[in-house]
């Protein structure tokens, strides 16, 4: 059964790490895949990330974090959805992030950890396969 709302998901660049051309390239492939993509670009707390969450009802939020910060930082994310009562939304991170830290942040509530060189297919499938009622097809 086909919804006709697209999955929508907001990308954002928590901290202060400023490169983002990785998160620019994963919003572009989630549109060119027939979802609707929030960009929130860099810099942002994790309580703006939260706030603009709820606002835009998003289904997915893609965190992107190159700063090695990711543990306390997808905490406090949790933490501010949880805040606003929309501690259920999907979260998944993309960036650098040690293997042995990947168990960590799915303890914390984070649903998927996708490492460099993941591909915007394998992305785009976790994405569609974890909010099959609205798949974009």
């Amino acid at each position: 059964m086909t919804s006709s709302k697209p999955i929508r998901v907001l990308i954002a660049k928590p901290g202060l790490d400023g490169h983002d051309r990785g998160a620019m390239v994963v919003a572009r492939g989630l549109m060119n895949a027939g979802m609707e993509v929030v960009y929130l670009g860099i810099r942002h707390t994790p309580a703006q990330i939260a706030q603009t969450a709820l606002e835009e009802d998003v289904d997915v939020i893609g965190l992107s974090i190159l700063s090695g910060a990711h543990m306390k930082i997808s905490e406090r994310v949790i933490e501010e959805l949880d805040k606003r009562g929309i501690g259920n939304k999907i979260v998944i991170i993309g960036g650098v992030i040690p293997y042995k830290d990947i168990d960590g942040l799915k303890k914390r509530g984070i649903k998927e950890v996708f490492r460099p060189g993941s591909s915007i297919r394998e992305i785009v499938s976790y994405i569609e396969n974890e909010i099959p009622q609205k798949k974009n097809k």
